[in-house]
C-alpha cells in the first residue's frame, strides 16, 4: 500500500498548482548547468557501459551468459537514461535508432535478425559494413532477441550466432562512442555557447531544445511506454511492451523518469516553487514503480486491479509533464512547440 504521506503528496498534486513564479531566470546558466550536470556525464557513462558491453561479448558470446547479460542491463539502463536526448549527435545518421528501434510495429527486428542468420551474411564481418545493416536489426533491441528470444537465441549456427552478438554489441558501443565525441568536441559547446555560425544563435533557443528533450521524454514514457501495454480497457495489450523478453518494460520507465527527474530539477533550479512541485510528482512516480517491482513487463494490464496500478504510474507521469508545459516552460521563457508525439 501507498504510505501516508505520498498520499497526501498525492492529493496536493491534484489541487491548483502554486501561484506562478515570476523570476528571471538566467538561461545560458540553466544550459550550463543541464549540459555539464546530466548530458555529457551521461554519454560518457552510456560510452563506458556500453564498451563493457562489447567486451562482454567478446570474451563470451553465450546467451546465456549471466556475465553478458548483467553488461546488457547496464548499457540499457544508461541509454535510457539519456534517450530523451534525441537531439544533435543522437539523431546524427540516425543512431538513436540503431542504438534502439522501438516500437517496431511490423516486426522488423526478428525479420532482419532472422535474414543475417540464414544467409550467414558476410556483413557482420566489417565494423563499417554492418552500419549499412537496417536499425531494426542492430541496437539493445536486436541484442535482446540474440539473448532472450526462445527462437533467435538459438537460432542458425553457433559460431555466426556468436559472431553476430559480438557485432552487435560492438556496434551500441561504437554508436555511444561517436555520440560522446559529438557531444564533447563541439555539439556541448554550441549549446551553452550559442552564436550566429552555430544551430542555436540565443540562450533561449539553446534552453528550448533542452526543455522540449524533457517534455517529450515525459510525453514518451505515458504515452508509449506505458501506453502501448496498456491499449484500451476492452483490449490491453500486454505484449506491446517495451522489452518484455528481458524483463525490462517497468525498469525502462523507472530509469527513464528518474534521469527526466534530473533534468527537470535542473531546469527548476531558479524556480524554486516548481522545484518543489517536482519533487513531489517524481517521488510519486518512483514510489509507485516501486509499487509495481512484482509486475516487471506490465503483464497485469490484462486484469482491472493490475491495469488499474500501472494507469496510477501514468497519471503520476503525466502530473510531471503538467509541470513541465504549464508551469516551467513559462518560467524559463520557452516552449516544447511542434511535438511529433501530438501527430499533425
Amino acid at each position: 500500500m501507498m504510505k501516508p504521506a505520498l498520499i497526501a503528496c498525492a492529493l496536493s498534486l491534484a489541487m491548483p498548482a502554486f501561484a506562478q513564479e515570476e523570476i528571471r531566470v538566467d538561461q545560458g546558466a540553466l544550459v550550463d548547468a543541464a549540459v555539464s550536470q546530466h548530458i555529457l556525464p551521461r554519454f560518457d557513462h552510456l560510452a563506458a557501459t556500453t564498451a563493457t558491453l562489447s567486451e562482454a561479448a567478446d570474451a563470451n558470446c553465450s546467451p546465456t551468459s549471466e556475465t553478458l547479460r548483467a553488461a546488457y542491463h547496464a548499457a540499457f539502463d544508461a541509454w535510457m537514461g539519456v534517450s530523451h536526448l534525441r537531439f544533435g549527435p543522437t539523431e546524427t545518421n540516425d543512431r538513436a535508432f540503431a542504438l534502439a528501434f522501438w516500437p517496431d510495429t511490423k516486426g522488423f527486428t526478428p525479420k532482419a535478425l532472422s535474414a543475417l542468420i540464414a544467409d550467414e551474411d558476410p556483413v557482420i564481418d566489417s565494423e563499417t559494413e554492418f552500419q549499412t545493416v537496417s536499425v531494426a536489426g542492430r541496437g539493445f533491441f536486436g541484442l535482446e532477441f540474440l539473448l532472450y528470444d526462445t527462437q533467435l537465441s538459438t537460432l542458425g549456427d553457433v559460431s555466426y550466432h556468436c559472431a553476430l552478438v559480438r557485432r552487435v554489441a560492438s556496434d551500441i558501443a561504437l554508436q555511444s562512442e561517436m555520440i560522446l565525441t559529438d557531444w564533447s568536441e563541439g555539439y556541448a559547446a554550441q549549446l551553452t555557447d550559442p552564436s550566429e555560425a552555430g544551430p542555436y544563435t540565443t540562450d533561449a533557443e539553446a534552453l528550448q531544445v533542452i526543455y522540449k528533450a524533457l517534455d517529450a521524454g515525459l510525453q514518451f514514457d505515458s504515452e508509449v511506454r506505458l501506453g502501448r501495454p496498456l491499449g484500451s480497457f476492452d483490449k490491453p495489450r500486454p505484449t506491446r511492451a517495451e522489452a518484455r523478453r528481458s524483463g525490462r518494460s517497468l525498469r525502462n520507465v523507472a530509469t527513464s523518469t528518474a534521469a527526466l527527474g534530473e533534468l527537470a530539477a535542473l531546469l527548476s533550479a531558479q524556480s524554486p516553487l516548481i522545484a518543489e512541485e517536482y519533487t513531489q510528482a517524481f517521488a510519486l512516480i518512483a514510489a509507485q514503480a516501486e509499487e509495481l517491482q512484482d509486475d516487471p513487463v506490465f503483464a497485469g494490464v490484462a486484469e482491472v486491479q493490475g491495469r488499474f496500478r500501472v494507469e496510477i504510474l501514468q497519471q503520476y507521469i503525466d502530473r510531471a509533464r503538467e509541470i513541465t508545459t504549464l508551469e516551467l516552460g513559462p518560467a524559463l521563457g520557452v516552449s516544447a512547440g511542434f511535438n511529433a508525439l501530438d501527430g499533425d
